[in-house]
């Protein structure tokens, strides 16, 4: 009995702390739900989703959303979204909902719908940009006209259940709440409306419930140590290191063989680390005020494109960037005061989109930062990242031992001495 006490209060505690991110603690994907005016039976109501991660965006396939009814509701119409199945609506005569399901499924529409067909702010194929990369593209929404819902704000029920996949798991959501109706602005912008009854609800995101790997890893190295510090092996596991494609192979040849799964089943390079994606720190150059390094990212997954990436790093020095190259870049502050987190991410149209695995499979830029006086230093690896995120996975890090240390006698003393040795000959020399 007490090792089932245990074995709950765990389950409970690391459910309640997977999908915190301490460098996006106020991280979430809100779903409002406002209902906008009553029908005979029922209402039309517009769903807005707002993704107010700032570092962790859903791609293509793009996100599913989905609830349970609360009573006996139908869908009669949709706009700017459909479900995936209409279900049974055979009772139904002449005007056929448009979904009938008790728990129904809605996804977002392509780009190019019919204009009659189109909501403000939809039809993106699902696809959410972070909030801190892109705020006006990090909204979705739709309109739907629901039927036997009850009319008035007392005998309508809220949907349960509801789930976010986005475009695979790893979000929970909470139950729907009232708040307070939403106020909306007329389209002349000169009168303000209010919303019948507005819900929320709220979607956490937990790597740990995602996936049981990383998606991602780190390499290190330097201008002072010959040593490179390659991602650990099997960093995002190696139970399918038989099906991996050599870089040589034939079958990258083979038509389609880059066209992604239904599933995202990866189609992954063979390396020792077997991850989609791995990152690498260079620490290039020191300068007397200033150091340098290189930053490059490289995919090995064969069938798929990262789209609007990011790339999140943390580093005591991030509060001195002088100047970024080929990237853009923003700092995150996630505590109020500590400014030791900085989102990277690609120039729109230039570099913003990572190729799958081969030729173009990469990108990279550098980085210029001021030296802290107080702080900076090349010893026992403060010049490498302590966190590495990758479209807001956590990358795994090799272990500390390995980073490429300064040498035990430090190379400024030796060249030091050198030079000085020197202009003593010279100067002896010349006196002769």
């Amino acid at each position: 009995m007490r090792f089932f006490i245990a074995a709950l209060f765990l389950y409970v505690l690391l459910s309640s702390t997977a999908a915190y991110d301490p460098l996006d603690p106020n991280g979430n994907i809100t779903i409002k739900w406002d209902i906008m005016s009553w029908t005979p039976d029922g209402y039309v109501a517009v769903v807005t989703m707002n993704n107010f991660q700032m570092f962790r965006h859903i791609m293509s396939p793009g996100w599913t959303l989905g609830w349970t009814w609360a009573k006996k509701e139908v869908i009669w119409t949709m706009v700017g979204s459909q479900t995936t199945e209409q279900g049974d609506c055979s009772k139904f005569k002449g005007n056929i909902p448009h979904c009938c399901k008790k728990t129904p499924t809605v996804v977002d529409l392509l780009p190019g719908v019919p204009y009659n067909q189109q909501f403000s702010n939809c039809c993106k194929g699902g696809v959410l940009a972070a909030w801190g990369q892109d705020p006006v593209a990090s909204v979705s929404a739709f309109q739907v006209s629901v039927g036997q819902a009850g009319t008035t704000n007392k005998t309508v029920k809220l949907p349960k259940n509801f789930t976010l996949l986005g475009p695979g798991p790893g979000y929970t959501c909470g139950p729907a709440k009232i708040v307070p109706s939403t106020n909306f602005l007329t389209p002349d912008r000169r009168r303000k409306t209010q919303a019948l009854m507005t819900w929320n609800v709220t979607c956490t995101y937990s790597q740990f419930l995602a996936r049981k790997h990383p998606s991602c890893c780190v390499s290190f190295s330097s201008f002072y140590n010959e040593t490179i510090t390659s991602c650990p092996s099997c960093a995002c596991g190696c139970e399918n290191k038989h099906k991996c494609i050599k870089p040589e192979s034939k079958l990258l040849s083979v038509v389609g063989v880059n066209t992604p799964r239904k599933d995202n089943t990866p189609l992954l390079q063979c390396t020792h680390h077997m991850c989609p994606v791995r990152v690498h720190w260079h620490v290039k150059v020191n300068y007397k005020d200033y150091w340098r390094a290189k930053i490059a990212i490289t995919n090995f997954n064969y069938r798929l494109n990262y789209t609007q990436w990011t790339l999140v790093v943390q580093h005591p020095n991030l509060n001195n960037v002088t100047q970024v190259f080929s990237f853009d870049y923003k700092p995150l502050v996630p505590y109020g005061s500590i400014n030791d987190t900085g989102m990277f991410y690609g120039m729109k149209f230039y570099n913003d989109l990572l190729m799958e695995a081969g030729q173009f499979g990469n990108v990279q830029s550098e980085v210029l930062l001021q030296k802290d006086k107080d702080t900076f230093t090349f010893k026992e690896g403060w010049a490498f990242p302590r966190k590495v995120y990758f479209n807001g996975e956590e990358c795994m890090l090799p272990p500390p031992e390995s980073y490429p240390f300064l040498p035990n006698s430090a190379p400024q003393s030796r060249a030091f001495l050198t030079t000085f040795i020197f202009c003593v000959a010279f100067v002896f020399l010349t006196m002769m």
